[in-house]
């Protein structure tokens, strides 16, 4: 199994549409349509990273930023180079 891979996210709630953009830092910008109320926010942004990678929800979890714009996540289960052939 392969170990686990972070990265940083940049979250925009209330978006027009949930969708997941590189960033040329590398980074992943998340835009989310729900607002950022009750973990809302975060539960979205872990639903558009599985839709764009493939994978299942359980698979992604925030490490780090729950109650801010800028996040660690953590994937279990995929490896670096199928995230940035997404």
């Amino acid at each position: 199994m392969d170990k686990p891979t972070t990265f940083q996210v940049r979250v925009t709630p209330r978006a027009r549409q949930n969708k997941v953009q590189r960033q040329s830092d590398g980074s992943l910008k998340v835009y989310v349509t729900a607002p950022p109320e009750d973990g809302r926010a975060n539960e979205a942004v872990v639903e558009a990273i599985a839709e764009w990678l493939g994978v299942k929800r359980r698979q992604i979890q925030i490490v780090t930023g729950t109650t801010s714009r800028h996040k660690v996540v953590r994937l279990t289960g995929v490896s670096q180079e199928q995230i940035d052939a997404a």
